[in-house]
């Protein structure tokens, strides 16, 4: 029941128990008809963002509605080789940088809310680093270009995946 238990954060929001909520995986339409229908918008909606699924309609989606972008797994967790992509390893090169603070400059250009998983104190500095360089225009649009517009993990919208996500939920919150 997303609507019900959206009613009840946003009882939480306007109460100030909350300094803000938002959704997951929320695909255009559903964030559309989700805005639409609901006093309380989501402050953002985090989706899989990265090279190789950019997501370009939906953050035009999200801009329309004043909601967030967040990317989780913006290096798509290393998937299709993307730590050792010629093209970004290229662009790395040109500005003295890694694959991974590449990656983050071309969120961070883009106005996404990107939080990398690490534990390792020495990516943690290096994730932090990308705030002393800017990417120019056509490397921004030479990153674009490796859009696949597929998902590096699953198709949310696939039946099989929904039941298959679902038993996973259900067998780790036991």
């Amino acid at each position: 029941d997303t609507y019900g238990a959206w009613r009840a954060l946003s009882r939480f929001y306007k109460e100030g128990r909350f300094k803000a909520i938002g959704v997951s995986n929320f695909y255009p339409d559903r964030i559309a008809d989700f805005c639409l229908n609901n006093e309380i918008k989501p402050a953002l909606n985090q989706i899989e963002c990265n090279p190789l699924h950019a997501q370009f309609e939906a953050q035009k989606v999200l801009q329309e509605y004043n909601v967030a972008m967040e990317s989780w797994a913006p290096f798509g967790e290393g998937r299709n080789n993307m730590f050792s992509n010629p093209t970004l390893s290229e662009i790395g090169k040109k500005y003295n940088k890694s694959v991974a603070q590449v990656i983050l400059r071309w969120q961070i250009q883009r106005g996404i809310i990107c939080i990398p998983k690490t534990i390792r104190k020495e990516r943690m500095i290096e994730n932090l680093s990308v705030f002393d360089f800017t990417l120019s225009e056509q490397d921004m649009q030479t990153i674009a270009g490796l859009d696949s517009k597929t998902s590096l993990f699953f198709n949310h919208q696939d039946p099989e995946n929904v039941k298959w996500i679902n038993e996973f939920h259900k067998s780790s919150f036991k």
